[in-house]
């Protein structure tokens, strides 16, 4: 029987775990969540055992339904949320919750960043980026600023797939496409920054030892083996960040070939053989899961998300009725069928910046808006405008690539945006570029499986591993008549917002 491979994901609501066959097929996935917490306005945060919890419930639920497959697997592979901080005491134990890629309580901290850094262009010569809330090193200067009695226990500082990944190996590791979302990355060198370390007054040894995503960096250790009901030894790769894995799971490893993944948070993300200069600040210019390559990706804060947030609100009886996860979804397909049947909006306007923004927008205290509303305006108009309010956000972050110079002659689509065939041909005509949807959805786990194969020696690289697993399964061309609207809408979205902008501040 040929090997197995695992692919972890540790996404927000909950852990996925997927099983890959030797010949790169998706056999079966399992998901299991764990629970979120907003102690106040704009926070967020997570329990690293939860994270932990729900990994072992997932992977014990695929290796259930696997059978005496379990047996072959060959190598495990992790991705995982971005940013989020994880402060470990000197026993390796999570000191308090970890502040998540959301938490936008970090402003002053982002200010602190800069001044020490001596200024915006100097940061992004350092780490080729900017101060943002979600990213980890303004997480744990407010840890330093606000809870100091916590920050003097802190002796590891690690990111949410690399705390699971130690519980896995023991071993403390963390890899450059996460590494450089924490904002202490030098991305050209990929190597943590001493510079700004030192400017931030930080002990290197917070920050552990580096690794290329598909490196080997431990086995599977007996007690975490039998938790997981696995062999021990089992090889574990570095992993990913969700973004980077992603991208290796829709195949985007070449020139040309970009993703629109939309999760809770909507992210675009192109691949680049050398650092991509971001001088404005307005991208996130991070190194790839490929060893010796770069990406460049944008993040709007709530693409889905606002979609969930509708579904609560105007479909609150009918998720109260839901019996299970499979019910609840099928609200989201009636919801865009609703929305397909309305007409295309010419004065509705919806902005998905319900929980601050990052791109195209760095404003933590950004907010949503419904603009144009009238009494003719019905439920599917409201619905449709909010999945074109998404899109067009989206869309934001494709146009800053192109002044970049970054080709996105295909879109590959990814998440909620993937799996409806009026939303793809809809981002296909916002985009105005070919859009297509791969056989597979399974995204960052199936990316961390592959790494997971890679570093197991199943494929000598992982573009020579993409190559065979990620097909494509749908395309859509887009109508130009409808792609000329739309940029019109665009403007008119980006307009609104530069009025409502002076309005939003954190007292709101």
């Amino acid at each position: 029987m040929a090997d197995f491979f695992l692919g972890i994901d540790v996404g927000t609501s909950g852990t996925k775990a997927l099983l890959l066959g030797g010949g790169g097929e998706t056999l079966l996935t399992a998901t299991a969540e764990h629970p979120i917490y907003f102690p106040k306005p704009g926070w967020s945060e997570q329990n690293p055992d939860d994270w932990w919890t729900s990994t072992c419930q997932a992977v014990r639920t695929v290796l259930n339904r696997a059978g005496s497959g379990k047996k072959t697997i060959a190598g495990i592979g992790l991705s995982g949320q971005m940013h989020g901080s994880v402060f470990l005491d000197k026993q390796n134990r999570p000191l308090c919750n970890a502040l998540l890629w959301n938490d936008q309580r970090t402003a002053n901290e982002c200010a602190e960043i800069e001044r020490r850094a001596g200024g915006r262009a100097a940061l992004i010569r350092m780490v080729n980026n900017v101060a943002l809330t979600g990213y980890t090193a303004p997480k744990i200067l407010w840890l330093r600023n606000n809870r100091p009695s916590v920050f003097r226990r802190v002796r590891t500082v690690v990111l949410p797939k690399d705390y699971i990944n130690y519980r896995l190996t023991g071993e403390r590791r963390c890899e450059v496409s996460d590494a450089a979302g924490t904002l202490l990355l030098d991305v050209r060198r990929r190597q943590w920054s001493q510079t700004l370390v030192e400017k931030l007054e930080l002990d290197p040894a917070l920050f552990p030892a580096m690794a290329e995503s598909p490196d080997v960096i431990g086995t599977l250790t007996t007690e975490a083996a039998t938790v997981l009901g696995l062999k021990a030894g089992i090889p574990v790769v570095a992993g990913a960040g969700d973004q980077a894995a992603a991208a290796v799971g829709t195949g985007v490893v070449k020139r040309g070939v970009v993703s629109a993944t939309m999760g809770t948070s909507g992210v675009v993300f192109a691949y680049s053989d050398k650092p991509v200069p971001n001088r404005q600040g307005m991208l996130q210019s991070f190194c790839h899961a490929v060893p010796g390559t770069w990406c460049v990706f944008g993040c709007m804060l709530s693409a889905g998300g606002s979609l969930q947030w509708l579904r609560e609100v105007l479909y609150a009886d009918r998720l109260a009725d839901a019996a299970d996860g499979a019910a609840r979804d099928m609200i989201y397909t009636e919801m865009i069928t609703e929305a397909a049947t309305a007409k295309p909006n010419d004065t509705l306007l919806f902005h998905p910046y319900l929980t601050g923004e990052r791109c195209p927008y760095p404003h933590p205290h950004a907010r949503g808006a419904f603009v144009g509303l009238t009494r003719r305006h019905q439920r599917g108009d409201i619905v449709r405008a909010v999945l074109e309010g998404i899109t067009l956000g989206m869309n934001r972050q494709i146009e800053i690539m192109r002044r970049l110079g970054i080709e996105t002659r295909e879109v590959r689509l990814a998440g909620g945006g993937a799996r409806n065939a009026w939303w793809r041909q809809l981002q296909a005509d916002v985009y105005g570029a070919r859009c297509t949807a791969m056989h597979s959805e399974e995204g960052s786990a199936l990316g961390a499986a592959i790494l997971a194969a890679v570093g197991a020696g199943q494929y000598k690289t992982v573009p020579a591993a993409c190559q065979q697993i990620a097909k494509v399964k749908f395309t859509h061309k887009p109508q130009r008549s409808r792609t000329k609207r739309y940029q019109e809408l665009m403007h008119a979205a980006a307009k609104t917002y530069e009025t409502l902008e002076p309005y939003y501040h954190a007292e709101l």
